[in-house]
């Protein structure tokens, strides 16, 4: 006969006998950005392909809040009802949390997607949950990077902390002797500043901490200087290094690109770009390779693609600071951080949409300080859009900088600027000149939307170019390398008998192939739309589908821009520009053959890309930072990258 007891007994036994799902995270507390936790659990009853693990920050975000997510199948144990995956950690300012969800087919939405049409995990059924994890110092600083100011002597300093307490720069010629302090200055952003969604929502909303920036200045001509940022009480930043400009050197090296974005070690709801990584790592090669040589990076356009989430610009910035924080990272505005449905200057021929996903260009001119003092209503609370036009010389180089995005026609501020600027270039000091803009005026790629925008620019800024003998014009959002002939209105430049270029055309260059891999196919034929023109038309020297970047080094005598392709490091085309005007060789095929470097050191002082194995091995060191970011990723499940012939995508404004 069961007694009350005996059933109780029977219950507590059968308690036992279902485990309840757990969660665990080590360590609990981390040093810094980009160190690694491991993820473990167990228990799972019935393991699904469907059962996911989501990322909080801060750890009371609702459930649907989510910052990224991995399918628990990224483990190979996961059918066993356990499993572990590793991965780095960014510091957002507040600690994290981790939930295990079931998720079932019948609860599959498809109007709730992701970036790449694959449906967003549901959170319905929550079957565990970790304990908070956060960093040792939560408020940084972080993220630092370099920018040049108008003057010469000086270099600027961007980094972010948690808190709005003072904060400052010392720096020094000697690392042990940062004698020198440079006071700071913050600022803030907040979600009302945001013009749309997802930058105004919470699923898109966090807290960007406080920006601060600082100028350090008498800096002597091209030597290298230490700093640090932070203070005593707020914490330190490591030591970094950069070497100062010199106006009495006639050389230039840069690193320029366009449509980088960053790479994340878990699936959110935009897609990433996984091969900024590789951008990264070659440029940062190159830079070991330039010893104590003054260089900067040029990204122009389209720069975190974080589309309104506010983590993923954390993400760039941690991503770049082993680049950015050794020297100038300057960049232009392009379509992704700013184009929003209430644009104040949206004429009816721009394919302007809401490519911002409602940012309205605020992160853009707060976490960035370029010289000059450009700026653009929004016709909101936010503030002002800034970074918009500016110019600099560097060695042999004028370098300009202009937004495709703002109002660039004839009578516009930015037009008066570029008009003044162009004709007021000393050509005795900087016999080149390089404009760059984030649209481009030319490309032979099936970017049919922006067909009238590239008229306006053919016919409001081509004859400014033309006009005023520019060098170089080089374009980023059409993720591809292409480079034209000397080019006015579609036609090529003609030498005369003395091989002078004649017109005073620019070379037109599209570098918009540092990351994103939403890729247009190029000219289509007029009777198979869904197939590329071939052979190219004839303006169209080369075109390439490889990820990379572009190496310029000039001297005052010749200009050289190498295209450096991703997947082995080397040259694939090169383009020689003298003083003249003349175009002295173009290396590189129109079938995309790889174009070698010779075994020796460049004209201009730039390192050849084949190094010697000391060069190398120092090289693998600096990029400690980027294979602890990738170490521990679990595999996801492969993006479609389309890769060549006609599974390339046609462009989208909104992918673009």
């Amino acid at each position: 006969m069961f007694t009350h007891l005996h059933f109780l007994l029977i219950f507590s036994l059968l308690s036992l006998s279902i485990a309840t799902p757990t969660i665990t995270v080590t360590p609990d507390s981390l040093s810094k950005s980009g160190d690694t936790i491991k993820l473990e659990w167990s228990d799972i009853s019935d393991p699904s392909e469907l059962d996911w693990v989501g990322l909080y920050s801060p750890p009371d975000s609702h459930h649907h809040h989510f910052i990224g997510y991995f399918f628990l199948n990224s483990s190979s144990t996961w059918k066993s009802g356990f499993g572990s995956i590793s991965f780095p950690l960014i510091n957002l300012r507040h600690p994290y949390q981790f939930r295990i969800f079931r998720w079932t087919q019948s609860e599959v939405d498809p109007t709730k997607m992701d970036h790449d049409r694959n449906p967003l995990p549901r959170t319905k059924h929550l079957l565990a949950q970790s304990k908070e994890v956060s960093f040792q110092r939560l408020n940084g600083p972080e993220q630092v990077h370099l920018g040049f100011t108008d003057r010469e002597d000086e270099m600027r300093v961007v980094f972010v902390a948690g808190d709005g307490g003072e904060r400052v720069v010392k720096y020094g010629k000697e690392e042990d002797e940062l004698r020198q302090v440079a006071a700071t200055t913050a600022e803030i952003y907040q979600v009302e500043d945001m013009c749309d969604g997802p930058a105004n929502q919470s699923v898109g909303w966090r807290d960007p901490g406080f920006i601060f920036n600082g100028v350090m200045t008498n800096l002597k001509k091209g030597k290298r200087y230490y700093y640090k940022v932070g203070s005593d009480s707020g914490g330190w930043s490591p030591t970094y290094s950069f070497v100062s400009r010199n106006e009495d050197s006639d050389e230039t090296v840069a690193f320029m690109f366009g449509d980088m974005g960053t790479a994340t070690p878990y699936r959110t709801f935009i897609r990433t770009q996984d091969e900024s990584i590789s951008t990264l790592k070659w440029i940062l090669r190159d830079i070991e390779a330039l010893g104590n040589k003054p260089a900067f990076i040029s990204h122009i356009g389209d720069i975190s693609y974080a589309r309104g989430y506010a983590w993923i610009w954390d993400n760039f910035f941690n991503q770049i600071e082993p680049v950015a924080s050794k020297m100038a990272y300057h960049v232009c505005i392009g379509n992704h951080e700013y184009d929003w449905p209430q644009q104040p200057w949206k004429p009816e021929w721009a394919a302007y949409a809401k490519d911002g996903g409602g940012e309205c260009g605020v992160p853009y001119s707060l976490r960035f300080k370029m010289p000059g003092n450009s700026s653009f209503s929004t016709g909101t609370r936010a503030p002002a859009t800034r970074n918009l036009y500016y110019s600099f010389n560097m060695g042999s180089v004028h370098f300009v900088y202009f937004s495709t995005e703002t109002n660039f026609l004839q009578g516009s501020a930015q037009y008066k600027f570029l008009e003044h600027d162009l004709e007021n270039v000393d050509r005795k000091k900087t016999p080149f000149v390089v404009v760059q803009g984030h649209r481009p005026m030319y490309t032979t790629s099936n970017e049919i939307r922006d067909t009238p925008l590239r008229e306006k620019m053919q016919q409001h800024l081509e004859p400014l170019l033309v006009k005023n003998n520019v060098t170089l014009a080089l374009w980023g959002h059409v993720h591809r390398y292409e480079r034209f002939c000397p080019l006015n209105n579609f036609t090529c430049g003609e030498m005369d008998s003395s091989g002078t270029k004649q017109g005073g055309y620019p070379v037109h260059v599209v570098i918009g192939m540092a990351g994103q891999d939403w890729q247009p196919i190029w000219e289509p034929r007029p009777e198979h739309t869904d197939l590329p023109i071939f052979p190219q038309p004839k303006r169209s020297i080369y075109r390439g589908g490889e990820f990379g970047y572009t190496r310029l080094v000039a001297t005052k005598k010749k200009l050289t821009l190498s295209y450096v392709g991703n997947h082995d490091g080397e040259v694939h085309d090169t383009v020689e520009i003298l003083a003249t005007g003349e175009v002295l060789s173009g290396s590189g095929s129109a079938s995309g053959e790889k174009t070698e470097f010779p075994d020796t050191v460049l004209e201009g002082g730039m390192a050849s890309p084949i190094f010697s194995q000391f060069v190398k091995g120092g090289s693998v060191l600096l990029l400690g930072a980027f294979v602890g970011y990738v170490i521990g990723f679990v595999s996801r499940s492969r993006k479609e990258t389309p890769a060549s012939g006609n599974s390339w995508l046609p462009v989208k404004t909104e992918d673009s």
